[in-house]
């Protein structure tokens, strides 16, 4: 019986050509001693290890996707490299993957199976932007999405505004970039003018942009986030 391999959780990029900024040197290492990958998105993962410089050609290496679409049958198809000995290293479009990420699923197919998970270091939008953003990173939540029906939207605001109040627990979420400025409308009209948000726009990007302010000064200087990758905060100093 050959010996099990392990599942590798592989961080990737958050902003185009941050590599060399924001990835572990060892990095390079351990991906040049996996040739199964599962990508959120294959075009994504090829792209980042070549930015690697890995030592194998990107050709002989077997990508295969790992969506929220993938069902519990293909999981189990494309995890048994592993009972052959093979390591699988999993690659989320940006940042962590299990965090925000169908990756999870994999891990959570591994766990079940007595399978070894090993997370490497990188970058997560998430973390970064509760790290910056001044709110307690003692206690916190990340919603993902919020709806996109307007009243149901307004209401999902005012129930984060309301575990923020009863809790003082930071309230994270996140929007389609192209939908992000309709978002930012919404928080200034649901919001109260003394409550804090934090933008963080383009983390780890060249224009980077991470402020917390009121709700009133936001309303006063509105930026621009229209197809941008931003996460959101609301929360107390």
């Amino acid at each position: 019986m050959a010996k099990q391999g392990k599942l590798f959780l592989i961080p990737t990029v958050i902003a185009a050509e941050t590599e060399n900024l924001v990835l572990p040197p060892d990095l390079k290492t351990i991906c040049d001693s996996i040739d199964y990958f599962l990508a959120e998105n294959i075009r994504t993962a090829r792209r980042c290890l070549s930015a690697m410089k890995m030592s194998k050609p990107i050709q002989e290496l077997n990508f295969q996707e790992l969506s929220k679409k993938t069902n519990a049958e293909q999981i189990n198809t494309l995890m048994q490299p592993i009972f052959q000995g093979k390591d699988i290293g999993v690659m989320s479009e940006a940042g962590c993957p299990g965090i925000a990420d169908p990756g999870a699923r994999a891990v959570a197919y591994a766990h079940a199976k007595g399978i070894e998970v090993i997370p490497l270091v990188g970058p997560s939008s998430i973390f970064l932007a509760l790290m910056a953003s001044g709110f307690s990173g003692q206690s916190f939540a990340f919603h993902g999405y919020l709806p996109i029906d307007k009243k149901e939207k307004h209401e999902a605001i005012r129930t984060l505004s309301e575990n923020l109040r009863k809790s003082g627990q930071t309230q994270i979420f996140m929007e389609t970039p192209y939908r992000n400025n309709p978002l930012l409308e919404d928080l200034i009209k649901v919001l109260g003018k003394n409550d804090l948000l934090c933008i963080a726009k383009n983390i780890t990007g060249k224009d980077e942009m991470i402020k917390t302010q009121t709700i009133h000064s936001w309303s006063k200087n509105k930026p621009d986030l229209h197809k941008i990758p931003c996460i959101f905060l609301i929360g107390n100093h």
